[in-house]
């Protein structure tokens, strides 16, 4: 036993250093290799992201050989954040990340974010001249304090999806989309197919899951005049507020009231599959799905701005692209070349016409193809166009935990069990409960 425990000592010792001798010779290899650098990307909405993505990143290697970047799917927005936190936890930031745009506020509360401004003057330019090309009302959720912190990337705006050819069969005209609530509303009423007590069509159907949900909400409570929460402070959310109540109630109202909206909480998936199956209408969703439904509708469409009670508003929706703290020189300088190459007029403008989401580069629609695409798919220029009108995407100190103290409360009205009133109450005692450590830390912490 004595012989065999030395025997398996010396053979651990020998493998060690066998082990050790050929990691130092590989070291030059190493040293002469490209640097390899990860993406971690979500896919949230539908389309062909993950494919698309794949073939982006390969011709990325092909033209940049000294760089080698691998994509790794993250599944959802909020589980692609879950992800980020534990590798930088461990020590282990992943490169680049596909980040929803409203979470970069909460990172750079946590010191989870790399300031890019370094990076943007070591290129030789300012941060007013890097944030001017992109659309103007992008720059809310990636600036923080003056400093950059995310590139706008895939971003969206929600739109009205309408069926060209359910509404002619009713008398309504798609070439004159629904402007207000009350006309959206009569538009469903005529669009709301029953047979005795079955509701054989819906006249409109509303994503509400979680991430889906607050944003539609914010959505609702934009064009109801309101604001979701205090844009140049991350402690203050406004749930409980006669703007955000009329949303909620004019929401409640169409699926118990006139009945016109299917109950319960609907993933935004399930809204989509019910637009193309053609159960459903019309339908409110991101700019995200409009290849999907492009790819996909065996009907005639339109796509049209979300409806107003009080104004035109929408909320900023997608992604930015970041770099995490805690990252090595090397790859960070690897994963802003990324990013930049990504988000340059011509990647910009190619990943918008494949996925759906709009340029966020304003001289991606300046390029011959961008032009012939656009021609062929005015469709695209919607979400563009409602960028005159957008703000801003709801983001907090625990911006998660915030905006699903709201969900929970939403998807129990939406299902029968709350009246719209009592669960904002309770949406925002729960959210104010949330917020309190970053309030104590800040606004409360008096001199």
């Amino acid at each position: 036993m004595l012989f065999s425990r030395r025997l398996m000592f010396g053979l651990a010792m020998a493998s060690s250093l066998a082990a050790t001798l050929a990691g130092a010779l590989a070291v030059p290899a190493m040293a002469e290799g490209p640097t390899e650098i990860d993406l971690f990307f979500p896919v949230p909405v539908d389309g062909k992201l993950a494919r698309d993505m794949g073939t982006l990143i390969k011709e990325f290697n092909d033209g940049h050989p000294d760089i080698k970047a691998t994509a790794v799917y993250t599944g959802s927005y909020d589980d692609t954040l879950i992800k980020t936190r534990a590798a930088i936890k461990a020590g282990k930031p992943p490169s680049a990340v596909i980040m929803s745009a409203n979470f970069l506020l909460d990172m750079q509360i946590e010191n989870e974010l790399t300031n890019l401004d370094a990076l943007i003057k070591a290129d030789g330019t300012t941060k007013e001249q890097f944030l001017g090309q992109f659309f103007p009302a992008l720059q809310g959720n990636a600036v923080i304090n003056r400093s950059v912190y995310g590139v706008p990337f895939h971003n969206s705006t929600p739109l009205l999806y309408i069926n060209a050819d359910k509404a002619k069969e009713v008398g309504l005209d798609p070439s004159k989309p629904p402007q207000t609530w009350a006309e959206l509303t009569d538009w469903a009423k005529k669009l709301t197919k029953r047979e005795g007590d079955k509701v054989t069509q819906w006249g409109i159907a509303i994503p509400c899951a979680y991430d889906y949900c607050g944003w539609m909400m914010e959505t609702l409570t934009m064009s109801n005049g309101g604001r979701y929460y205090n844009e140049e402070f991350g402690g203050e959310v406004y749930y409980d507020t006669p703007s955000m109540l009329g949303a909620l109630t004019w929401w409640n109202d169409l699926v118990y009231k006139h009945k016109v909206h299917a109950p319960g909480a609907t993933p935004g998936p399930a809204v989509s599959t019910s637009f193309i199956s053609g159960n459903a209408a019309m339908m409110m969703l991101s700019t995200g799905s409009l290849t999907y439904v492009r790819d996909n509708a065996k009907f005639n469409y339109k796509v049209a701005f979300i409806p107003r009670n009080v104004r035109n508003a929408v909320p900023i929706g997608g992604a930015s692209l970041i770099i995490p703290a805690g990252l090595e020189a090397g790859k960070q300088k690897a994963a802003w070349t990324l990013i930049k190459w990504m988000t340059s007029p011509e990647k910009s403008a190619w990943w918008s016409r494949a996925t759906g989401y709009f340029a966020p580069n304003m001289a991606a629609y300046k390029t011959p193809e961008m032009v012939d695409f656009l021609n062929k798919n005015p469709d695209a220029k919607t979400a563009v166009e409602q960028l005159d009108v957008a703000k801003p995407w709801f983001a907090t100190y625990k911006t998660v935990p915030v905006r699903k103290n709201l969900e929970d409360e939403v998807m129990l009205v939406l299902n029968g069990k709350k009246q719209p009133k009592e669960a904002l109450v309770a949406a925002q005692k729960a959210a104010d409960e949330t917020l309190k450590p970053y309030n104590a830390d800040t606004s409360l912490k008096l001199p």
